[in-house]
């Protein structure tokens, strides 16, 4: 077996590598070409950043990303393709990140890129190809099981990992992609290996913003795409009394306490809830966020073919910076969970993700619909 599980030489084994430009897809390319594999080095334009886009140092997918990689490509001897993915990002992401906002939810776009424009459409690139593989710079572990099935497992360094944004990798995805970093401790690894090989991108900085909002305004893009995003209305309280206005509710989200202006309550406010329908913000103390129910759709099941009907023990993040929490999670109809919390959590969002793990195993996830407390009849969405 070749470093990549293929019962073959490494020269007979084609990979394409998913090259974004920065550091990590670029020290995969390099790594895998000096093992001796035919290596392939795709970058997908997915949004064009015009006159502005060299100057985004940390923004992703940028005009000069697509220089970074195609000098990279070329230092390392390998073919290198530029695909326009432009109009497809266009509808499975940025619109959907719009609409996401019109119903009240906090999107995850980053997710909904790998979802379908990387890990759906660049994998079947990959297949047309004749790859046998391909590998990305995501910092996440691909181990084989008992039986002998793919796994997904968070990254070594857990500063770095990145399992929580992958939960949608489905199995057969999984079968066919590599993550070549998974198993380094930190990123100053990755970063001695671009130097090792000479690569010009070794310093480069992070991605640290939405390649399509490399201001971080994302509420000025919602509501150029869809200009009832900005209308205002009231903020209410949990009671429904009115409590004053709000100037669109793309500029709040579910745990946010500042920027209310509201005075002369007892306690500090949050914002609970988003109600489109009514365009309403509602407000109300701390422990009005603490919930114990979720819900999500869309659940991607990675232990199996579904959940076991009697409930499955896991650990659970409701959101990517938080820790780990233990929920037991149980199938619900038309391909959505149940999550039971065993501890309340604060500030659930719809429109983020539910993500299970055993240890550090991902089972899979789902997207959040909803939330409320055990024995309230009344959702929370």
């Amino acid at each position: 077996m070749n470093s990549l599980g293929f019962d073959k030489a490494p020269e007979d084994t084609r990979v394409v590598v998913a090259m974004s430009g920065g550091v990590d897809s670029s020290a995969v390319a390099a790594l895998l070409k000096s093992e001796g594999y035919d290596v392939v080095g795709i970058t997908l334009q997915l949004y064009d950043m015009g006159a502005n886009a060299p100057t985004r140092a940390k923004s992703c997918c940028a005009g000069r990303d697509i220089y970074d990689a195609r000098k990279v490509a070329e230092d390392i001897d390998i073919p290198y393709y530029v695909l326009d993915y432009e109009s497809r990002f266009r509808e499975e992401v940025i619109d959907d990140f719009a609409d996401s906002y019109m119903r009240g939810e906090t999107p995850i776009p980053c997710v909904k890129c790998n979802q379908t424009v990387k890990f759906r459409d660049l994998l079947e690139t990959s297949y047309d190809l004749g790859a046998d593989c391909m590998a990305t710079g995501h910092y996440v572990q691909r181990k084989l099981g008992a039986n002998g099935r793919a796994e997904l497992h968070r990254a070594a360094d857990p500063n770095r990992d990145q399992s929580y944004f992958l939960f949608t990798t489905t199995q057969e995805q999984l079968d066919f992609l590599r993550f070549p970093l998974g198993h380094l401790m930190s990123k100053a690894e990755t970063r001695a290996l671009a130097a090792k090989f000479g690569l010009e991108v070794a310093d480069k900085p992070d991605s640290q913003d939405i390649c399509f909002v490399p201001d971080g305004k994302y509420a000025r893009l919602v509501e150029k795409l869809r200009p009832e995003a900005g209308e205002p209305g009231e903020i209410v309280d949990l009671d429904g009394n009115v409590l004053g206005d709000h100037r669109g509710l793309i500029h709040y989200t579910v745990g946010q306490r500042r920027g209310l202006n509201i005075g002369g309550t007892a306690e500090p406010l949050y914002v609970v809830k988003l109600s489109p329908e009514k365009r309403q913000v509602i407000v109300g103390p701390k422990t009005a966020l603490a919930k114990k129910l979720v819900y999500v759709r869309e659940l991607n099941w990675l232990d199996g073919d579904q959940i076991d009907e009697n409930g499955v023990e896991v650990e659970v993040k409701l959101r990517s910076a938080m820790q780990p929490t233990t929920a037991t999670v149980y199938p619900e109809a038309s391909g959505e969970a149940r999550i039971e919390l065993h501890d309340a959590q604060f500030g659930i969002a719809p429109g983020q993700a539910g993500v299970f793990y055993q240890g550090e195993r991902v089972l899979g996830g789902g997207w959040i619909t909803r939330e409320e407390l055990i024995g309230n009849t009344a959702s929370a969405a």
